[in-house]
């Protein structure tokens, strides 16, 4: 089958296509006919060996976040059935429960073989069924950037009233802005971008900051949210967070999910200590978060925010790269 693959070295010069084995499926496996994959920033961290020996080794399917319909099931499947639209969930064998040191050895796309292949072989335990109304590419958006978002919002308990505040108009942040509104709260987003902005609006937030004409965006977000929000969804990393410190009220959240300017930074503790500010890093969410944020997108027909650029399967390189130019509204996403 085909694969596309990074061999003969690390770096984006090294995706190309490669060949495997038909996977077969052993008792309580299933095989999955892929058909659809989106992009995640990790993945172009991957492609350097930014995680060290967790990027994995050569050659490497690459990409993490894919869906696909079951083709064939081993004995003992009762999960799943042939021809169910499915999602390989990122970390296999995180079920439930906290995020541990097991589960990070085992991520898809580095250091375990990514989705970025015709046919995908995985436990029926670590598959998640998409919602009903989905399309394969639709699905594909889900395991990471919505999990990831999902997870941030029900863990800083997110209810109907409260400000949640987005940066940038990625993956993670519109399924947040979507999951927030779909909670009954308001919800705040900053973009350097007056037309991301717009669409962002459209998506549902209640206010939008451009960045670039508001460098100190906290300051805006205070003026029109007293007290400021009770969840800052923090992308950006070294350069963002203090002003995200500064955009959360007291006893808030700031949900630390993303280091796109860097992995150092200089904070003010002192606010983050007498303000009683929950600084909480988040990294994708168990199954069993995933069936039940796929509940919730059920229930409130959500749709994901996707580019409008494609790509083709032999197209996953200048899919990886996009991201990496940031010029993106929404999830990158491959067709197969």
């Amino acid at each position: 089958m085909k694969v596309i693959e990074l061999a003969g070295g690390w770096g984006l010069a090294n995706i190309r296509r490669g060949t495997r084995p038909e996977p077969k499926p052993g008792p309580g496996e299933v095989v999955i006919r892929m058909a659809a994959a989106s992009v995640n920033y990790r993945d172009r961290v991957v492609l350097e060996r930014g995680y060290g020996r967790l990027s994995g080794e050569l050659p490497l399917i690459i990409l993490s976040d894919g869906a696909g319909r079951v083709v064939e099931l081993g004995a003992g499947v009762r999960r799943v059935a042939v021809g169910d639209l499915v999602c390989p969930i990122i970390m296999p064998g995180w079920i439930s429960g906290p995020l541990k040191q097991e589960h990070r050895e085992q991520l898809l796309g580095g250091p375990r073989d990514g989705v970025m292949s015709e046919l995908l072989l995985a436990r029926a335990e670590d598959v998640v069924k998409a919602p009903s109304f989905y399309t394969a590419e639709q699905a594909a958006t889900l395991p990471c950037a919505a999990l990831t978002a999902w997870t941030a919002l029900t863990g800083a308990g997110v209810t109907a009233g409260d400000v949640v505040a987005t940066q940038g108009t990625g993956g993670v942040s519109l399924f947040a802005l979507q999951f927030a509104k779909a909670m009954g709260a308001r919800t705040v987003v900053t973009s350097g971008s007056p037309e991301k902005l717009a669409r962002a609006t459209a998506l549902g937030a209640d206010f939008a900051i451009d960045y670039r004409a508001e460098p100190e965006w906290a300051r805006a977000l205070r003026q029109h949210v007293p007290g400021g929000a009770d969840l800052v969804i923090e992308v950006g990393g070294g350069e963002t967070l203090a002003q995200s410190l500064r955009a959360v009220r007291i006893g808030g959240t700031v949900a630390l999910i993303g280091v796109l300017t860097g992995a150092a930074a200089s904070l003010d503790l002192g606010r983050v200590v007498t303000q009683s500010v929950r600084l909480q890093g988040v990294t994708l969410g168990s199954r069993d978060g995933f069936e039940a944020m796929v509940r919730a997108i059920e229930a409130h027909r959500l749709l994901p925010a996707i580019d409008e650029r494609r790509y083709g399967f032999e197209a996953a390189g200048e899919a990886v790269a996009a991201i990496g130019a940031g010029r993106h509204f929404g999830k990158i996403c491959i067709a197969f």
